[in-house]
């Protein structure tokens, strides 16, 4: 998997994170990282593109899921990432839509695990880069 990181100016200025190639147990942890860096460094507002991403893993719905957690300010220790943080998600339900860390253009095969994950109520998930970033409020 290569991240890639860029800037975007909407309402408010929002990183967008770019992920190509395959996101699974053997670099998920790269991902989690990544994000706890932006989120050391100020960022608050977070879009993650998956429009280059051909696979993804359940360790790959994890680490998108943690890095929701990590930018609602929740503390997540490296033991609360992986598995545990895959069986807080029927939990995160029911708190509604992630209001800072927001998808872009899954591929088919990840829209689908997306969706069979129950995502869809966890994360806004955008087809457009312009429309997502005018969403960040």
């Amino acid at each position: 998997m290569n991240i890639t990181i860029s800037k975007k100016q909407g309402r408010i200025p929002v990183t967008v994170m770019l992920l190509s190639g395959k996101l699974d147990g053997s670099n998920y942890v790269e991902l989690i990282e990544e994000v706890r860096r932006l989120f050391q460094d100020g960022v608050r507002d977070l879009l993650i593109d998956l429009s280059q991403l051909a696979y993804m893993s359940s360790a790959g719905i994890s680490a998108i899921h943690t890095s929701g957690l990590i930018f609602r300010g929740i503390p997540v220790d490296e033991q609360e990432s992986g598995w545990a943080s895959f069986h807080a998600i029927d939990r995160d339900r029911d708190k509604g839509l992630q209001k800072h860390v927001k998808l872009l253009s899954p591929l088919p095969d990840v829209a689908h695990v997306l969706d069979i994950t129950g995502f869809k109520a966890l994360f806004e998930i955008h087809t457009d880069l312009e429309t997502a970033v005018a969403s960040f409020q």
